[in-house]
């Protein structure tokens, strides 16, 4: 694993919807300089005497380099969190659109110290339990405690079910299913050590429904919502909950890139972007009428799973939808 810090604190402020402007949420930069120390630090963050919904409170984010993970991260350190980033930053050959980069992690990290917030971020393969129980306890040693998880790490190939190869059923669930699962495993007794944790999932509408051309991913969402309820069900009196996020289309690189653009539009020579997203806007299962939400969209539901507000909800899956719950049997 490679970690990469930089501590300079003047930077200017970014805000909310600033974040994910750019397509498919991605802003790039200029690379960090490393520090030794592995933490970036930027002052309190805040208005002076104000007690924000995280202060003090140290939060993991897999894939966080950029999509939804970086929207989190964002918003935790806003609020008063310390947080760890973590991302594979290599592409994995079975995924047909291009994996978040070095650069990507350090533009993330830019952005959780330009709001104040203390930060660490990791290279690191949620596929391989070694790692999980790596950054865990490089969290634990950076900054004491283990307080918030958000297991977000997820990738998509779509392929008819005949079609699916033996390597891209692994990946997806390797990624998607069992890198939560070496997640949770790995922070449970760092939270249950200090009687306090939050987990929150990232799941997806395709968890609560079939989805054509993407068997695997389906799989792989479904298992994690038993993945959650189980874990909920283990620690509920051990002052932690586990909750999971079922979100509609994301405007993230994993739904709005080329490869997507051409399975939504088989019959489009050359599909673009606008085409694509005038078809989402009249797909039935979007009743709102928007091609997608974004990232930021999302992140107000997991911060609020992930805060004390909800601390009797647990081993619930909210859905975050556009309306497309409407259309699932109770």
């Amino acid at each position: 694993m490679q970690a990469t810090e930089d501590n300079d604190p003047n930077e200017g402020g970014v805000t909310r919807r600033g974040l994910i402007n750019a397509a498919g949420g991605v802003m790039l930069a200029g690379g960090l300089s490393v520090s030794p120390s592995g933490v970036a630090e930027s002052g309190t963050g805040g208005a002076a005497g104000q007690v924000r919904r995280f202060d003090g409170r140290v939060a993991l984010v897999t894939g966080a380099a950029r999509g939804q993970g970086r929207a989190h991260a964002v918003r935790l350190a806003r609020e008063g969190a310390s947080v760890v980033l973590c991302d594979i930053l290599e592409q994995i050959p079975t995924i047909g659109y291009p994996l978040a980069t070095q650069t990507d992690m350090d533009e993330t990290l830019r952005l959780v110290k330009q709001e104040g917030g203390r930060c660490l971020a990791v290279k690191a393969d949620v596929r391989d339990p070694t790692a999980a129980v790596d950054v865990v306890d490089r969290t634990q040693k950076t900054f004491g405690r283990l307080d918030i998880l958000l297991a977000n790490a997820g990738v998509l190939a779509m392929a008819p079910f005949a079609d699916i190869s033996d390597q891209a059923f692994d990946d997806i669930l390797k990624t998607n299913l069992f890198g939560a699962f070496y997640f949770m495993r790995a922070a449970l007794p760092a939270m249950e050590a200090h009687g306090y944790g939050r987990i929150v999932a990232t799941c997806s509408q395709a968890g609560r429904m079939g989805f054509n051309h993407g068997a695997h991913y389906a799989a792989s969402k479904w298992g994690l919502i038993g993945l959650v309820k189980s874990a909920a069900a283990e620690v509920a009196r051990k002052g932690i909950t586990v909750n999971a996020v079922c979100p509609t289309s994301v405007n993230t690189p994993m739904i709005n890139n080329p490869e997507a653009w051409r399975q939504a539009l088989p019959n489009d020579p050359a599909p673009t972007q606008a085409a694509f997203e005038a078809k989402m806007k009249e797909h039935p299962g979007l009743p709102q009428g928007v091609p997608w939400i974004e990232p930021n969209d999302v992140s107000d539901t997991v911060l609020f799973l992930a805060s004390d507000e909800a601390q009797h909800i647990t081993g619930s899956v909210v859905d975050v939808q556009a309306g497309a719950a409407a259309s699932n049997i109770a």
